[in-house]
């Protein structure tokens, strides 16, 4: 504890670290508690799970008295977040208790109306905390700590306007507090327009480079599901989180790995909140190891113990798959990520490979037995031809038995994406024969010979054109 107590913390909070194991502080909260307690205003190049709620948490906890009303505000992306800061808080303040309430949407709000009379630090998402300042049910004017937490993604989500409005309510006289896994542009012009001279810190990535594998699968549609179910079954695994970009993808893979053995858990937001708290804490307890979620439903959770993450869908750029991985290769424990790539993400996998620190092996796909589908999303009339799911051993063909690796028709990278041989190729190879695969939605396409994905990004078919986004909504 000498190393906490070095950095200012209260005894009261030192005794609740002890009583939960904390040994040495992380590299931010380093760097970051002697400045917050001495109340400077601070920007915090900071990723999830590397120790920031503690950095922040100091201040307001040896900062904020009580019976005093709200005197500290934490705004965060997402209901989840929210959640588990104020639990955290509650956890370090166990010795000096307050008032700590989480304030979202997806639940009631009267018992939060009732909650924010005696409240002394609320954790909110903005949309919730705009609502109860319209409605005159939260009041800032003794407000001395705000905290903008996850503070990029709250900008990539929308809630930009929301920020500021909440942010412009603020007393002037207050410590702000930033942190962010990257400094964008506009994370620097908010900085600029709200905080005072503010201390600029980066703590490295608390994702180990040298322990994380990336590697890819370039796999048929049709049999992306069931390379899914083979990995999962043959992988070394701890926890797992499985990554979609849609709802309807998370409930159609979490639906088909429980029907082939698999014990899953979904969450997205179409989730109520109560349900989403119980899915968690069903997850962290380790009760279930395989957890299949959407970005939003994710962003900014503390997942300890997570040895693999996969990417059923491709997400559509390198700062949202950055933001995936960084769920494993923790704290000295290895990682693996597993990108599944099939023609419909091939437009998302050349914009995550625009980044050239990204460095993904190429695997050939083993041999796996086709899953038989047991549960679809209800389809519009006419939508689909097929299911095109049965039985027998494949190894990435084509419904007509031919391998599809490197001759079938569709724009295809080829060869390990390692971004010091410049990735990923543009000779895309393919020939003048249709794969006739419907597997999960159909899937015959065809594209102009020597097709260029650089030169003609815009020259796709309106077949094409009308399932843009590749990966979106399909499965």
């Amino acid at each position: 504890m000498e190393n906490f107590r070095k950095l200012g913390i209260s005894e009261q909070i030192l005794k609740s670290l002890q009583e939960h194991n904390f040994e040495k502080p992380s590299e931010i909260q380093e760097l970051t508690i002697p400045l917050v307690l001495q109340g400077k205003d601070v920007i915090a190049g900071a990723s999830t799970g590397s120790g920031k709620t503690l950095a922040f948490g100091s201040a307001i906890l040896q900062n904020t008295k009580r019976d005093y009303g709200l005197q500290s505000l934490v705004l965060t992306p997402t209901r989840e977040l929210a959640e588990q800061i104020s639990k955290a808080l509650n956890k370090f303040s166990k010795h000096n208790p307050l008032n700590i309430i989480p304030v979202y949407g997806g639940v009631s709000i009267n018992p939060q109306i009732e909650d924010l009379e005696s409240a002394e630090v609320v954790v909110g998402t903005p949309g919730r905390i705009l609502d109860h300042l319209q409605r005159g049910t939260i009041e800032l004017k003794r407000l001395k700590i705000l905290v903008l937490d996850e503070a990029d993604r709250m900008l990539d989500m929308g809630f930009k306007e929301d920020v500021e409005k909440i942010i412009s309510q603020c007393p002037e006289n207050r410590q702000t507090l930033l942190f962010s896994a990257t400094i964008s542009e506009d994370i620097s012009r908010m900085a600029s327009k709200f905080m005072k001279n503010p201390e600029e810190i980066s703590a490295e990535q608390y994702v180990d480079p040298t322990l994380l594998t990336q590697v890819y699968y370039d796999i048929d549609d049709g049999l992306k599901f069931s390379l899914l179910v083979n990995l999962l079954e043959h992988e070394d695994a701890k926890l797992v989180m499985v990554f979609c970009n849609t709802r309807k993808n998370v409930d159609f893979v979490a639906n088909n790995l429980k029907s082939n053995g698999i014990d899953s858990l979904p969450i997205h937001g179409g989730f109520s909140q109560e349900k989403r708290n119980k899915i968690m804490e069903k997850f962290h307890s380790q009760k279930v190891q395989v957890l299949v979620c959407t970005d939003v439903a994710a962003r900014g959770l503390d997942i300890k113990g997570v040895s693999h993450v996969y990417n059923y869908n491709i997400p559509l750029d390198n700062k949202e798959y950055v933001h995936r991985i960084g769920r494993t290769a923790r704290a000295g424990k290895e990682g693996k990520v597993i990108n599944l790539v099939s023609s419909r993400d091939y437009d998302n996998f050349r914009n995550v490979l625009k980044d050239d620190e990204i460095k993904i092996k190429a695997l050939e796909p083993p041999y796996i037995d086709r899953i038989n589908i047991k549960w679809l999303p209800e389809r519009r009339p006419g939508f689909g031809r097929g299911t095109g799911y049965s039985s027998g051993n494949y190894r990435g063909n084509n419904h007509n038995g031919n391998s599809y690796r490197r001759d079938d028709n569709r724009d295809r990278p080829h060869g390990s994406y390692n971004n010091s041989d410049r990735r990923p190729s543009s000779d895309y190879r393919r020939d003048s024969r249709t794969n006739n695969s419907n597997s999960e939605g159909n899937s015959n396409r065809r594209e102009p010979s020597h097709y260029n994905p650089r030169r003609d990004s815009n020259r796709r078919s309106s077949r094409d054109h009308s399932r843009s986004s590749s990966s979106r909504g399909r499965y």
